[in-house]
């Protein structure tokens, strides 16, 4: 059952956040939805992060006329996975994003004018920084999990080894602890697209750089698939709109990702896109320690980890890695590995494989904190 109708919030925090980088942000503006209801003693809310172009709209519509419902619709709601009768659920869209939180493409008080290249570059960190100020401010003292996929997956590690004692739990799925060079050069190539792109003007743009973005957008879709799904969904079958020996005619597959990134471009905003690559890139969970095995020491609380074979973006090995720091260092993880050909995208279109584990953790979570 959906949740129906749903608002985003918006919050303003007249303050100011040290970043990793030693710059200030502030003041800061977040935008999030709930679903269900906190109980008496604030120890059913669970916090979904989301992934690199997410947004806080994670369930239901927020009007009639919506075409779509929230990113992770199927798993929120009443019975669902996410039971809205049992758990208060929030979603943050994280800072440096275009759909309401604080970012390039917001205005910066001080000028006038938006901020573009003037942000600050963002870390992971930074965002949960800035997630933190939210759950204080819901009245939130510990939460029952942090639940994220890909980028929402280092969201949920950092809450686990930078504010152990505001979890008691995390939910890790097809994250990296630390992105490897070929997941870096994906994004550094998307980046040229769109500074390639004359339209961009080096951020100071009035209209979206749509070429370059698009083909940004494209580059980084096929890092969220595998060689099966492709075949799967495609083949080798070429547009019937196009003649087989028309130079410019197309793959089904070329259509597939002209489409998308062409769509793309209409929903979020070129200099977002390129802060929040760079936090990918960024990411490491043991910065700032001398090894993993130092960064994962701070972590109290159960973390349960997904990984799928066909993800090679964020391929199952980074995942074992640190699922192997952890039981090394006595940590209570549990790591499951789900067979996909739907390659990085799993997380979000197959929970049905990963449903029933997230569903057992979290009874026995629930049962420790005596929920």
């Amino acid at each position: 059952m959906s949740v129906g109708i749903v608002e985003t919030k918006f919050v303003h925090f007249d303050t100011e956040l040290r970043l990793e980088s030693g710059r200030i942000l502030g003041p800061i503006t977040l935008a999030y939805e709930t679903y269900g209801t906190l109980n008496r003693d604030g120890s059913n809310a669970i916090l979904v992060a989301h992934a690199w172009t997410g947004s806080a709209h994670l369930a239901g519509k927020n009007s009639e006329d919506d075409l779509k419902p929230g990113w992770w619709d199927a798993i929120v709601g009443p019975g669902r996975l996410l039971d809205t009768d049992r758990y208060f659920i929030v979603c943050s869209n994280i800072i440096g994003s275009c759909y309401g939180s604080t970012g390039p493409a917001s205005i910066n008080p001080k000028t006038g004018k938006r901020y573009n290249l003037t942000f600050p570059l963002i870390t992971v960190r930074d965002m949960v920084r800035a997630q933190q100020l939210l759950i204080d401010y819901l009245g939130i003292r510990k939460l029952l999990t942090v639940l994220g996929g890909s980028m929402g997956g280092m969201q949920a590690l950092e809450w686990s080894t930078c504010y152990p004692d505001r979890i008691a739990s995390a939910i890790v799925l097809a994250t990296s602890g630390k992105p490897s060079p070929m997941a870096i050069s994906m994004n550094a190539v998307a980046r040229w697209a769109i500074f390639n792109d004359p339209s961009w003007k080096k951020g100071e743009y009035r209209r979206n750089p749509k070429d370059g973005l698009a083909l940004a957008r494209g580059i980084g879709h096929i890092t969220f698939l595998s060689e099966q799904s492709m075949n799967e969904k495609f083949g080798r079958r070429f547009s019937t709109r196009d003649g087989l020996f028309d130079f410019f005619g197309q793959f089904e597959v070329e259509r597939y990702l002209s489409y998308n990134g062409y769509n793309f471009v209409d929903r979020f905003d070129a200099n977002c896109f390129l802060y929040l690559a760079k936090a990918l890139d960024l990411y490491d969970v043991a910065w700032g320690c001398e090894s993993l095995q130092e960064a994962f020491t701070p972590v109290q609380s159960p973390i349960q980890f997904f990984a799928f074979t066909s993800d090679w973006l964020y391929p199952p090995y980074q995942t074992e890695e640190m699922v192997k720091v952890l039981e090394e260092l006595g940590k209570t993880v549990e790591y499951h590995l789900i067979e996909s050909t739907y390659g990085h995208d799993a997380f979000l279109l197959e929970h049905e494989t990963f449903a029933p584990h997230i569903k057992s953790f979290l009874n026995r979570i629930e049962s420790a904190v005596g929920m």
